[in-house]
C-alpha cells in the first residue's frame, strides 16, 4: 500500500451549493475547518475518517452529459501518504506521471489512463 485514500474530489462551479446538495442526500456534516471559503468544501471528518467528499471550484466547467464520452464525469482522489518522495516514486513505477501542479501538502498526477490524482501529505 502506498497510501490512504484521503478524498474523493468533485469539480464543479459552485462547491458550496453542491456540498450542500451532498449533505442532505448523504447525512455528512460541512466540515468548515477542512473548508477554503467557496473554493474547497468538505463534508465529513478530518483526512483519514471517511467517507469524506470534497469540492472543487472549477470556473467554465462544461458539466458531465452521461453517457456522451465527449463531457465524461469528472472527479479526482486525494491520496494520503506519510513519505512523498517514496509515494512518488511507487506511483510512478506503477504507471503514474507527474503533471503540473502542486501546493502546500500536495502534488498532481495521472494515473495509466489520463484521470488526475492528488497525493498528500500533512
Amino acid at each position: 500500500m502506498i497510501g490512504q485514500l484521503r478524498s474523493t474530489v468533485i469539480d464543479c462551479p459552485d462547491p458550496r451549493a453542491l456540498a450542500g446538495f451532498y449533505a442532505e442526500l448523504l447525512g455528512l456534516p460541512l466540515s468548515e475547518e477542512n473548508s477554503d471559503g467557496d473554493e474547497w468544501v468538505v463534508l465529513g471528518g478530518s483526512p483519514g475518517h471517511q467517507p469524506r467528499l470534497a469540492f472543487q471550484k472549477a470556473p467554465g466547467l462544461r458539466a458531465p452529459d452521461w453517457p456522451d464520452p465527449e463531457r465524461p464525469q469528472q472527479f479526482h482522489l486525494d491520496v494520503t501518504v506519510d513519505d512523498i518522495e517514496a509515494a512518488e516514486q511507487a506511483a510512478l513505477a506503477l504507471g503514474a506521471r507527474r503533471l503540473p501542479g502542486e501546493g502546500e501538502g500536495f502534488r498532481v498526477y495521472a494515473d495509466p489512463a489520463g484521470h488526475p490524482f492528488c497525493l498528500c501529505w500533512d
